[in-house]
């Protein structure tokens, strides 16, 4: 069996194609995925923080990020959202557990919003800035104004409509 270069080159090429093509096919199904998965949900964390605003999924913010925000609640975006210790330290602990494990950002500090992560304006770059002004939306951090399905912790692309 005599080697040929030109074959043995053309399939390394090929295969180092396919396989760049299945790493960035797997690193966008990752990312996709971080806003799709499955909800988890806690009484406690569902009845506290869903009642000001949506309980956003703690899949959202790495841990560092949830610390921050349930250690600040005194000031918690212009308001007081101050709990009792046994109920701050049981959300704290559902946070962390069910945090994001990818970082999210290089900054120093922890990031206290989900739409700053890079995740959340990538999947939302399309999105046009009169959108989220809409009377029915008022601002990027309203998931349920257009993912339909964010209650249950789905907010897959076909399940989103922008209000009108």
């Amino acid at each position: 069996m005599s080697f040929n270069a030109n074959k043995f080159t053309r399939m390394f090429f090929v295969a180092v194609l396919v396989t760049g093509t299945a790493m960035s096919v797997a690193r966008v199904s990752d990312a996709r995925a971080e806003g799709q998965k499955s909800a988890v949900s806690d009484p406690k964390w569902k009845s506290e923080c869903g009642a000001c605003h949506f309980a956003y999924p703690p899949r959202f913010l790495p841990a560092e990020s949830w610390r921050a925000i349930m250690t600040g609640l005194d000031k918690h975006f212009g308001s007081n959202a101050g709990l009792d210790a046994e109920s701050a330290n049981e959300i704290t602990a559902f946070l962390e557990k069910n945090a994001s494990t990818k970082k999210h950002d290089t900054t120093m500090k922890p990031l206290l919003r989900i739409t700053e992560t890079s995740w959340f304006k990538s999947e939302h770059r399309e999105v046009a800035a009169s959108t989220w002004k809409l009377p029915k939306v008022k601002s990027p951090a309203n998931c349920v104004a257009c993912h339909t399905k964010a209650e249950s912790g789905d907010f897959d692309e076909d399940n989103v409509r922008i209000p009108k």
